[in-house]
């Protein structure tokens, strides 16, 4: 088994979704190769991100309804007549994959030969897929599994060993905290209960350095007002960060228009 094989069936392995065969082949794996647990630890990381990012909700009883009819409906392969995959295919839109029949004595060599390859971690995402579009909407495989820009970087301050933070209260709840690491440059802004804009506004963030501010960047919170949004640019040593209310794409001329409505000092 190569890594790229094994970081696939780390993916699996953090979804519970790993057959016998395929789990077998993933301890294995990872006891013969101890150096390959970043493939681990990282898998643990997005499946967290995933969950962390969306509320908790109750399906209704005909979600599971749907999803068994379509799977009984989908013709079932058989292993010895299963098409090639190719980039161009369309996984997301085929539906649940069709499950085939693991069976006890399958030899390391086929589990290998099999791997957890393109054609299987598709078919996996795709059924995930599938079972959201049936329930709450329809939504990407890139957005199911790839974590938000803003996630990612705000997962790397934390681990930084110098990664700093600082939070503010406004009179109306709303509740903003600035993460930084002054090694990175990089900073992070995680606000609750912002208050909804009017048609044609923005947030814009700044960097408020020596009473100078520079640009960094748009957002737009969620239907709660909660957003986390990655400062564009490098963070220095001293640095206000302050949130202003823009036109639409941010300040025409590079400078506020309006008074911050918020502002986190770093210092």
């Amino acid at each position: 088994m190569n890594e790229r094989d094994f970081a696939d069936l780390a993916v699996g392995h953090a979804l519970h979704a790993l057959s016998e065969a395929d789990e077998r082949a993933y301890q294995e794996a990872l006891a013969g190769n101890p150096h390959w647990d970043s493939h681990v630890r990282d898998a643990a990381d997005v499946v967290a991100a995933i969950s962390a990012s969306v509320e908790p909700v109750e399906p209704p009883p005909s979600v599971r309804a749907s999803l068994f009819a379509r799977i009984s409906d989908l013709p079932q392969e058989s292993a010895g007549l299963t098409a090639p995959a190719t980039d161009a295919e369309d996984f997301a839109a085929a539906g649940p994959a069709p499950v085939e029949p693991e069976h006890e004595a399958v030899s390391m060599a086929h589990a290998r030969s099999r791997g957890w390859g393109a054609r299987r971690w598709f078919a996996l995402a795709a059924s995930f897929a599938a079972v959201l579009v049936l329930g709450f909407g329809a939504v990407t495989v890139g957005q199911l599994f790839t974590p938000p820009a803003a996630v990612v970087a705000l997962q790397e301050i934390e681990k930084a060993p110098d990664a700093q933070s600082a939070s503010t209260t406004l009179p109306d709840g709303t509740v903003a905290t600035a993460h930084w690491s002054p090694s990175s440059g990089r900073s992070v802004l995680v606000a609750d209960g912002m208050p909804t804009l009017e048609d044609g506004k923005t947030y814009e963030l700044w960097f408020v350095r020596d009473q100078t501010p520079i640009a960094a960047g748009v957002f737009t919170p969620d239907a709660d007002g909660n957003a986390t949004a990655v400062l564009e640019g490098e963070i220095h040593t001293g640095d206000v960060i302050a949130v202003t209310i823009e036109p639409a794409g941010g300040s025409p001329d590079g400078t506020p228009s309006t008074a911050p409505v918020l502002a986190v000092a770093t210092a």
